[in-house]
């Protein structure tokens, strides 16, 4: 059987209809998505404490264990499933590297904010036109296949294309994080971003790019 045009949707319902493979395959798929995200939680504050790739297996496996308890229907309800899950890892390991293990709920709730938001601006990156069904699925399924496009570019590439576009920062703001001069860093985007235009190209997609 070929899954690799399977929609979201799909795997949920052949989920529900037994088949558990589908689930394996659905969080396969929003694996980069899910490192993206803990990675713009981690860079300012605990990144030389935590490893955005261990706090995703983390949440993989608590995924897996509790996907069976899952009852929402459709691709928004399981990102906002996702969402949960990781800001939960998220939030254990800020209390583990604090010394205390009590829960906070605040904070989780706190986290699943910020996560919400930058999967908001991850969705604004390349917005499809008004409220058609291309901006909807952006909503989601084309979120997670930015974020594996975003995975398999250069490093620097994906660094200034974060920055710019999730973080928000302007050229001499990323020039002083990354070390660089203004003009180089506009020049990096450049070339970032018609890179990720190729990854676009190739996977077959149509986006609407924002300047």
């Amino acid at each position: 059987m070929n899954t690799e045009h399977e929609s979201p949707d799909q795997m949920l319902a052949q989920f529900r209809a037994g088949q558990s493979e589908a689930g394996n395959r659905l969080l396969r798929r929003y694996e980069p998505w899910l490192k993206l995200m803990a990675r713009q939680q981690l860079q300012s504050r605990f990144q030389a404490k935590f490893d955005a790739s261990d706090v995703v297996q983390q949440a993989l496996l608590e995924a897996v264990r509790d996907f069976p308890q899952f009852r929402g229907q459709t691709e928004g309800e399981f990102i906002a499933w996702l969402r949960r899950i990781l800001a939960h890892v998220l939030a254990h390991e800020v209390r583990r590297y604090a010394g205390t293990m009590k829960r906070d709920l605040d904070r989780e709730v706190s986290m699943e904010q910020e996560l919400a938001h930058t999967s908001r601006r991850l969705g604004d990156m390349v917005p499809g036109p008004g409220t058609s069904p291309s901006r909807k699925m952006m909503e989601g399924e084309q979120q997670a296949m930015l974020a594996a496009m975003l995975e398999r570019l250069p490093e620097d590439y994906r660094e200034v294309l974060v920055l710019r576009h999730l973080d928000g920062l302007s050229h001499d703001e990323i020039a002083a994080r990354m070390g660089r001069n203004a003009g180089a860093v506009r020049m990096l985007w450049v070339r970032a971003l018609a890179r990720l235009r190729e990854e676009v190209d190739k996977a077959g997609v149509s986006f609407t790019w924002r300047p």
